[in-house]
């Protein structure tokens, strides 16, 4: 169900069983409660860019109409005109979209519905079950009551219904300020849900709509809306997270005062919106970073944005393979970004092709190479796929490997280059490493001074011999240059939100969350590559050509994750 377009990646996780809202679907497909076939929407507000949590609801909701044959729209919640925008509208469905997801039909909106929505709030006030009321928002609030006691009753709920009526159509038309009436459902001011407590169903916005311009200034709340919209599209099973579990008496009591408009009465379903460690979950606060510039934008790598997890490099396969093993619940939870990790690095190690890059370059030098020669040395483009066959790569007397592959005093159990120490280069020779030079100033090592076994292409020798490292390179004189951007978790912590008093979350960002190194060596096949484009960078990890700032021959590449699975050592730690 959770996969979409595609049962999975292949990955280790087991067979799970019906999910509770599979079996719901399946029980009302039995007793026929709804004629047609199943139809589920995607309702997101255009106030933002979505992030990994509403991946988790865009492959619940478009699997579960795919999984049952049915149809599933795409429509936006655009009932706030103060904090909507087109762009974001735009972003919503390319996102979707790249997600591997097609709606049913055109793109729908609840402003498409203003005018039925609005001639229903004048049915309600006929039949005595909506007023006017002249509260402001904060005495609204303050007439609600609590938890254990009743709310008491607006001045103005008894007002008659040709004065409902009269006020209702003077908001209408803009009387009236910001703020100082709105329209209130007539329902119960004792009930224990708080959402029953006579909520607002409009107020007054003064304000321009991204879509209908200034044609109205009484702007719906999401609960009226909701419902309603639901039901003018045939909605049979709205499902949302649990939050709004509380809100769906009123749901229900909307659409039986208005006698269940056009196509039915939908049922409203309520699961656990996914938590992930180290980051936060909230459009509000995602806002916050982008607002202060406490990250680049919406699609930076480091935000859960799915326009961030894109331009990291995230494949959309990983993420709806990551929606599939969270599954569906009831019961909130928090869930290891390692799995999330795993998801990904699985997908990659199938996919991205082989590649060698020096991120922090040291000079090697063959001494007994002759000079001028060159070889090409046939390397695999990626082991776990044959078809993806391989690639010329260029050798010579001259070496770029990784500073952090030599040292100067090697520590029991180093494998890699030291003085004295023979090495494997990937794909390439022995060598042996004689002598090093270092800068006078520093002592830090500036080139590597190396022997190498002719004997040894394709790291085997006529004796047998073995070495234990093998070390990635790439050759000097062919070297092309890129900007390598490597990040880690935005927050230093798993839990943002527990802070020390009079901090917030901002608290525990992350100093080293991006590090960006200019001048990495990569192997000359890497110098083209294509905005967007996934790579296994070996020995380092997996890399994104960045697909705002990369050019062919300028490449800029984001490191998506690294090769360590650290998800397989919790599982181990747990006893999984």
């Amino acid at each position: 169900m959770m996969a979409g377009p595609t049962e999975g990646t292949g990955g280790s996780a087991p067979p799970r069983g019906k999910s509770f809202l599979e079996e719901i679907v399946e029980a009302d497909r039995e007793s026929a409660r709804f004629p047609g076939p199943i139809r589920t929407r995607f309702p997101p507000e255009p106030n933002g860019y979505l992030h990994i949590g509403h991946a988790k609801s865009i492959c619940l909701n478009f699997g579960l109409a795919a999984q049952y044959g049915g149809t599933c729209n795409l429509r936006m919640d655009d009932t706030n005109p103060t904090t909507e925008e087109a762009e974001y509208v735009e972003a919503i469905q390319r996102d979707v979209r790249w997600l591997g997801f097609q709606w049913d039909g055109p793109v729908r909106y609840a402003s498409d519905y203003f005018e039925p929505l609005y001639a229903w709030a004048v049915e309600l006030v006929r039949a005595g079950k909506a007023y006017v009321c002249d509260l402001t928002a904060d005495q609204v609030e303050a007439h609600r009551g609590t938890l254990t006691t009743p709310g008491k009753p607006s001045p103005w709920r008894d007002r008659s219904v040709a004065e409902n009526l009269d006020l209702l159509g003077r908001m209408r038309k803009g009387e009236f300020p910001d703020g100082s009436r709105t329209l209130r459902a007539k329902i119960d001011m004792a009930s224990p849900n708080m959402h029953l407590r006579d909520p607002v169903l409009y107020r007054i916005l003064h304000a321009r709509h991204h879509r209908t311009g200034d044609a109205w200034c009484l702007y719906p709340t999401y609960d009226f809306a909701h419902g309603q919209s639901d039901s003018i599209e045939g909605i049979t099973h709205s499902i949302c997270t649990l939050e709004f579990e509380v809100h769906r008496p009123l749901y229900d009591w909307l659409l039986d005062s208005l006698g269940v408009p056009l196509h039915g009465h939908p049922r409203q379903v309520e699961f656990a919106r996914l938590n992930l460690t180290h980051t936060v979950m909230s459009k509000r606060l995602l806002l916050r970073l982008v607002t202060e510039k406490l990250v680049s934008g919406w699609d930076d790598p480091r935000l859960p944005t799915i326009a961030g997890l894109r331009r990291r490099g995230v494949p959309p396969e990983a993420i709806r393979e990551f929606a599939r093993r969270i599954g569906v619940a009831k019961v909130e939870s928090t869930v290891e970004l390692a799995l999330l990790e795993a998801c990904i690095r699985e997908e990659l190690n199938r996919t991205a092709e082989r590649r060698m890059a020096v991120l922090r370059p040291l000079r090697l030098v063959i001494e007994d190479w002759p000079e001028g020669r060159e070889d090409l040395l046939e390397i695999g483009n990626n082991p776990e796929d044959p078809a993806a066959g391989s690639r010329k790569v260029p050798f010579g007397r001259e070496l770029w490997i990784e500073r952090d592959d030599f040292r100067a005093e090697a520590p029991k159990k180093w494998f890699r280059l030291a003085p004295g120490a023979e090495v494997r280069l990937r794909g390439g020779y022995y060598v042996r490493c004689r002598s090093v030079e270092t800068d006078s100033r520093t002592g830090e090592p500036t080139r590597l001074l190396c022997t190498h076994d002719p004997a040894s292409r394709g790291g085997s020798t006529p004796d047998g011999r073995k070495v234990k490292g093998t070390i990635h390179w790439v050759s000097a004189a062919h070297a092309a240059e890129a900007e390598v951007r490597l990040y880690e978790t935005l927050f230093a912590v798993p839990d943002p939100g527990d802070v020390p008093p009079g901090k917030d979350f901002t608290h525990h960002l992350n100093p080293r969350s991006l590090e960006g190194l200019r001048g990495c060596k990569i192997e000359p096949s890497l110098a083209p590559a294509a905005p967007g484009s996934r790579w296994q960078f070996e020995r380092i990890g997996y890399f994104c050509a960045d697909e705002k700032d990369s050019r062919p021959g300028a490449p800029v590449f984001n490191r998506t994750v690294t090769l360590r699975d650290t998800w397989a050592k919790i599982e181990r730690q747990e006893g999984g």
